[in-house]
């Protein structure tokens, strides 16, 4: 069983920032004090109404980072364009709505496949490892194989509202989901991460998933982070990904 990554998603940093106005806090600070703590890598994204993350936070981001920059964006060419300037270590390819709070649900890849194959070819010849966001659908998983993504990133939020509501049953069911999408998507040679939502409450039956290489968090930590610090925020996470990747 790999190693399990962690990836710190550091846009609520952002989120804060803009309600003020200014510089600060500083995205960039937060990402190398994440660095500093033991990331595995920093996400960012950078949505089409730059509500949080801006276009020179991205720049800065890859500038200043010395482990992998994960770029999560709308399949736009706006956006690819952007990437290509940049260059980040991977990408993330998102469903995006003006009216959402955060991004709900998959991407849809298997009625999109022509376009997206066709959008990901110039990020993969630039040397990014492009990622599919998608819910854990056989379907969207197979089609992800098929436009030449080199790994899916499952969303977790489902799974992760039901064992906040305590809603025990549907929690069961949805992580089943989950297990057979990683593994089905590691039998096509994807590999694979998971997140959304993620809590200490929710983290550890994820974290068991074998197939599972790569957990990105964000607006959670950032609100540990508040009260404990974001080092101690990530410290624990790391302990219970450990702890849950050892019982496994």
């Amino acid at each position: 069983m790999e190693k399990l990554r962690l990836g710190v998603n550091i846009d609520h940093v952002a989120t804060l920032r803009n309600a003020r106005g200014g510089a600060a806090p500083d995205p960039v600070r937060a990402a190398l004090l994440a660095e500093a703590a033991g990331a595995d890598g920093i996400t960012a994204h950078l949505r089409e109404d730059r509500r949080h993350i801006r276009d020179a936070d991205m720049a800065a981001l890859r500038a200043a980072l010395s482990i992998p920059l994960n770029f999560e964006m709308a399949a736009t060419e706006e956006m690819a364009r952007i990437a290509l300037d940049i260059r980040p270590h991977a990408v993330c390819l998102v469903p995006e709505k003006r009216e959402e709070r955060t991004t709900e649900g998959g991407l849809e890849v298997a009625g999109d496949q022509n376009r997206l194959a066709d959008y990901i070819t110039p990020l993969r010849e630039a040397g990014a490892r492009v990622s599919l966001f998608v819910a854990p659908d056989p379907r969207q998983i197979e089609a992800s194989a098929r436009v030449g993504a080199a790994v899916v990133e499952l969303h977790t939020g489902t799974y992760c509202d039901a064992v906040d509501a305590g809603e025990t049953d549907a929690a069961a069911a949805e992580l089943a989901r989950l297990e057979a999408a990683a593994a089905q998507a590691a039998g096509l040679g994807l590999e694979v991460h998971a997140g959304h939502g993620l809590s200490y409450d929710s983290v550890t039956p994820i974290a068991a998933i074998p197939e599972v290489v790569e957990l990105n968090v964000g607006h959670f930590l950032m609100g540990e982070a508040l009260f404990r610090g974001l080092p101690a925020a990530m410290a624990e996470m790391r302990r219970l990904m450990v702890l849950a990747r050892g019982a496994a």
